[in-house]
């Protein structure tokens, strides 16, 4: 499978975290400097982004907020599962809402809750109202060059290129228009989920030249 496909289709699947005995290095390193941390956070979206955003750093007990915004974004390293590292900026109507349930998955993991109690927590708080899915448009930046994330079934890490995603709450493939698997393609990442998101890969400058 070539690999940008191959990013494709992880983009498109529904990420379980792995079995130890199966699992790579993880990717974010926790040795890191709190400003190495803060640099690979802010990665996420351009500096007149970043620089105003709320920024949280990871740490093993948890996220820790170590710069308040002025514009109602904020950047952090998300982990869909322990082994990725996806430094992203969520936009206002994120940060107020799938924002909180990335805080609390990695205050569980600090807790050494499992990546299944982990899952029930999270749908269990979007049914009782806690966490709730975003109320309008909004853009998620993951323009960082330092986005990893575990293939399933694969037993490896992808580099996955920078990337936007668009809020899309319970949507499903059919809502898109169900496109093929190509890297010029939109894509929908959990779908029918209320964190349901659509990912776009931008065209590189020397691809949009052709």
């Amino acid at each position: 499978m070539p690999r940008m496909l191959l990013v494709v289709v992880l983009l498109a699947a529904k990420l379980e975290a792995p079995a130890q005995s199966d699992a790579p290095k993880a990717a974010y390193d926790f040795s890191l400097s709190r400003a190495e941390k803060i640099k690979l956070a802010k990665s996420a979206a351009p500096p007149d982004i970043s620089d105003k955003a709320t920024v949280y750093v990871l740490e093993r007990s948890g996220y820790v907020k170590v710069q308040e915004g002025t514009n109602g974004f904020s950047c952090f390293v998300d982990r869909q599962t322990p082994l990725n590292m996806e430094p992203t900026c969520f936009d206002a109507e994120g940060s107020a809402s799938t924002l909180l349930s990335r805080l609390y998955a990695e205050d569980e993991r600090a807790q050494g809750k499992s990546e299944e109690q982990i899952k029930a927590g999270i749908e269990q708080s979007y049914q009782s109202g806690k966490f709730h899915a975003p109320r309008k448009a909004g853009i998620v930046y993951m323009m960082s060059d330092s986005v990893y994330l575990f293939i399933p079934g694969h037993e490896q890490l992808v580099h996955v290129p920078p990337h936007l995603m668009f809020y899309a709450p319970y949507a499903t493939d059919k809502d898109i228009g169900t496109p093929p698997a190509a890297v010029n393609m939109p894509h929908l990442i959990r779908p029918g989920q209320p964190d349901a998101v659509v990912v776009v890969i931008p065209r590189a400058e020397k691809d949009a030249a052709h």
